[in-house]
């Protein structure tokens, strides 16, 4: 399908279940997020072809430093080589990438292939595709207001000068929208610390019995005809 004016000019998506389905299958959790990176290539690239301007996916949150230690480093490599095929293909999309979160803490090797991403693919204008890789709501939102506090602290910002719009500026998404549609699967019904502040008036889908590795093309299209169906009213009538 095409995304008209009527459709989400911003769709983000908490990536949930692959260890669900790797478990129903009789699969290694490693197997299910294999799987799942393979099904956020498919929808970046459909994504891009419905004409979608933002993209916006969590991939890996500052609470899942906690998991399995064989589990996380498993999840760092599918990350190392999933940055190494975008840097080594031949992308022809005009797809801008971009990474929020606290980069320092993942593996140099991958920091610098994020890196070498964000400068390669700064000048795609038709849409931007966002990770949010050590990333926590929250945290963002603490790193701003101590961001904010320096800059009042050093007299670049006047304290009665702060408002909303201020806050958002400092925040790791500061150039791009808020996400008018959430999606998350695997019938999980909140949003675990994700786009804390910009998620306030975005529009929730939760798709039944779907884990993200089943989430194709169809499911795609399901959760934009919803959204349209909806009547956004942002506090009003």
């Amino acid at each position: 399908m095409k995304i008209d004016e009527r459709g989400p000019n911003h769709i983000a998506i908490i990536l949930d279940g692959n260890r669900r389905w790797a478990k129903a299958r009789g699969l290694a959790p490693n197997d299910g997020h294999r799987a799942g990176a393979e099904a956020v290539k498919k929808i970046v690239k459909y994504a891009y072809d419905c004409d979608l301007k933002y993209l916006t996916v969590y991939a890996f949150s500052t609470e899942n430093w906690k998991r399995d230690t064989t589990e996380v480093t498993l999840l760092m490599k599918l990350l190392e080589k999933f940055t190494d095929d975008l840097l080594n293909g031949d992308e022809k999309r005009e797809i801008r990438l971009k990474v929020y979160g606290d980069i320092t803490k993942l593996n140099k090797k991958i920091q610098n292939n994020i890196l070498k991403l964000e400068e390669k693919t700064k000048d795609n204008k038709k849409m931007v595709f966002g990770i949010c890789l050590n990333y926590g709501g929250r945290d963002e939102i603490l790193k701003a207001v101590k961001d904010i506090v320096e800059d009042v602290s050093n007299n670049k910002l006047k304290k009665e000068d702060i408002t909303k719009e201020t806050i958002s500026s400092y925040l790791y998404t500061k150039d791009i929208p808020d996400p008018d549609l959430i999606i998350r699967t695997s019938n999980e019904y909140r949003l675990s610390n994700f786009l804390t502040w910009q998620s306030t008036y975005s529009e929730l889908y939760f798709p039944k019995d779907v884990m993200w590795p089943d989430f194709d093309e169809n499911q795609f299209d399901k959760a934009v005809e919803e959204y349209i169906k909806r009547n956004r009213r942002f506090g009003g009538n």
